[in-house]
């Protein structure tokens, strides 16, 4: 995957802007708590339901022309609506990462098109004079969710014929379950003149 960071001082404020001119000179440590809403999840359809906390390193590999690695730790509970049955479903994380960064300098303009190799596949790329945390700390939340958020695996879910959320109450409906994958179409022959 490639990644682009742009720094737009106007746009946004930063809590948490990692330099790379800083980096030239030490590491950069970090040790920040993100209060729930401060990390926008909402297009998403996720919230954090506790504070953020990350702790971790940033720093520029020597010899690199650019290249940053950060390391850290994040814990947090993301919110999110259960995709079964429309309720909350509660995913606690607890994570470390291990990221690196090049320079988006180092592949070409943005109007070219550049190939990339498999190792560059893994590495992230900025524009600009650094890195937002932030921007950072959604991307390794997003990544560690499931696809499929449910509350509990054994989640009912919605019922298909009457609508009732049966974790709630269970429902008595029958679902008919029709033996023959090709019915419809065997019903549109009969259907058809000639």
């Amino acid at each position: 995957m490639v990644y682009w960071w742009t720094f737009c001082p106007a746009v946004q404020a930063s809590l948490m802007f990692l330099s790379v001119r800083e980096m030239e000179l030490r590491k950069i440590r970090f040790d920040e708590t993100f209060e729930p809403g401060q990390i926008d999840f909402t297009g998403e359809d996720l919230e954090a339901s506790t504070p953020l906390r990350a702790i971790g390193v940033a720093e520029l590999l020597p010899h690199t022309d650019g290249e940053v690695r950060i390391q850290g730790r994040y814990t947090v509970e993301i919110k999110a609506v259960c995709d079964r049955c429309l309720g909350d479903a509660r995913f606690p994380l607890d994570a470390g990462f291990d990221l690196f960064y090049r320079p988006a300098s180092v592949i070409g303009t943005d109007e070219e098109e550049v190939e990339i190799d498999e190792g560059e596949a893994e590495i992230g790329f900025y524009q600009g004079v650094g890195l937002e945390l932030e921007d950072i700390l959604r991307e390794q939340v997003l990544l560690a969710l499931p696809m499929q958020r449910v509350c509990s695996e054994g989640c009912p879910g919605i019922c298909p014929v009457c609508g009732g959320n049966r974790k709630e109450k269970a429902c008595n409906c029958r679902i008919e379950k029709s033996s023959e994958s090709w019915g419809a179409l065997r019903d549109l022959d009969r259907k058809l003149p000639g």
